[in-house]
């Protein structure tokens, strides 16, 4: 009689996939969006990642510049009324989805092993699209390569697009605070109020909105 087949064979082996990284910049301001980035790092991948809090805008913009020039990246950017309509944490997992989405269309045919998402917590069960294998990782953009590439293209997107919109709204000082709550960005909300970049489902706006 013979044995039976075991159920998984141990000289089976999956195919391993590529490795995606996830950062996000943008939850806290006050005004803007909240941006998204995925990063599939090159070999050899780019010398000196890091968080890129941690890192001088000079050296943010060299590193973005290599990332994007070897490595296969995409953005995902989540607009304020859908920030005000999903709240941050939300918009937040969307931006997350979108970039990843946006990055697996480049990847054609390639699997994707897993996405490294910085934080506590991934869109995986919170985002209907999102069909990937995920592991958050509390403090990635400092530990994990791919995560820290993710981080720097992120911000250096977002402080971009808070440059072009101080153009528009010169009175908030975007340019130097991307929209954070300072103190000049404070006083001027209180002497010129809100604009349409606003969110509105921040206390210290929804605040001047009601007075």
């Amino acid at each position: 009689m013979a044995s039976p087949m075991p159920d998984a064979p141990e000289s089976v082996t999956l195919p391993r996939g590529v490795t995606i990284g996830v950062d996000e910049a943008g939850r806290g301001p006050l005004a803007g969006p909240v941006v998204a980035a995925a990063v599939v790092l090159c070999k050899p991948r780019p010398s000196g990642l890091d968080d890129s809090k941690k890192l001088s805008p000079s050296r943010r913009a060299e590193l973005e510049e290599r990332i994007k020039r070897r490595c296969r990246w995409a953005v995902g950017v989540v607009d304020v009324a859908d920030i005000d309509r999903l709240n941050i944490f939300g918009a937040t997992m969307l931006a997350m989805t979108l970039a990843v989405q946006g990055l697996c269309e480049q990847l054609a045919n390639e699997a994707v092993g897993e996405v490294l998402v910085d934080g506590n917590l991934t869109p995986h069960g919170r985002r209907p699209e999102w069909c990937w294998p995920a592991r958050a990782i509390v403090g990635g953009d400092a530990l994990e390569p791919c995560i820290s590439a993710a981080s720097i293209i992120a911000k250096e997107h977002r402080d971009r697009l808070m440059r072009e919109a101080a153009r528009e709204h010169p009175h908030y000082g975007w340019e130097r605070n991307a929209g954070y709550g300072t103190p000049e960005h404070l006083a001027a909300l209180r002497t010129h109020g809100p604009t349409p970049l606003h969110r509105r489902s921040f206390a210290p706006v929804a605040q001047l909105v009601l007075l």
